[in-house]
């Protein structure tokens, strides 16, 4: 006598690996997982920035640092961008010696450049997108050296309560992420960020 399962069984197998499985899927959440490891990048991105920003302030013997009555961003189309900031100007290029999107020429330090290039936002989006993603610089002419550089972060998980890192930042956007050293540049109440929150 053979001894095998019977079709009921199987599909009672086949039901509870079904329910696992999607219990599982929502449970871990691939799509937040995503976004989250976007906004790490994001945050790594800026900081190696700034660092740079940093390590050409102590090395250049002449320094031109961009304009207060401009916007630099790394999205290609600034006749747009961020109209409450100052003009819009940027290449969209990630070139280091000073025509990139941050108008620093790193790449004339003594040493090299502390970066291979300017970095781009990982889910990069024109600037009338739904959401717009893309990373802002802004240089004062006022404040001795000062800038700021600024992304739209896009997962829960770094907006909820316990890891707000936008209200947490030293900005005064809570829906933005900003990093540098001077941050009365970027002006509140207006959509420089279409369609996401600010």
């Amino acid at each position: 006598m053979k001894k095998g399962f019977t079709l009921l069984e199987l599909l009672i197998v086949i039901g509870i690996l079904a329910i696992l499985s999607t219990t599982m899927i929502l449970v871990i959440n691939p799509a937040e997982l995503l976004k989250k490891a976007r906004d790490s990048q994001r945050m790594s991105d800026l900081s190696t920035v700034k660092t740079a920003i940093a390590y050409y302030l102590t090395n250049a013997s002449t320094i031109a640092m961009g304009s207060t009555v401009t916007t630099y961003s790394s999205v290609g189309n600034a006749s747009l961008l961020c109209p409450s900031w100052g003009t819009g100007s940027a290449t969209g290029t990630q070139s280091v010696d000073g025509t990139g999107w941050i108008p620093i020429a790193f790449s004339g330090l003594t040493g090299g450049s502390p970066i291979g290039g300017l970095p781009a936002d990982p889910n990069q989006t024109a600037y009338n997108a739904n959401p717009s993603r893309y990373y802002v610089y802004l240089a004062s002419a006022t404040t001795t050296n000062g800038f700021e550089l600024v992304a739209n972060l896009e997962s829960t998980y770094y907006s909820s309560s316990t890891t707000n890192v936008e209200s947490t930042d030293g900005g005064k956007i809570t829906t933005l992420y900003e990093v540098g050293t001077s941050f009365d540049l970027a002006a509140t109440g207006t959509a420089c960020f279409p369609n996401s929150g600010y």
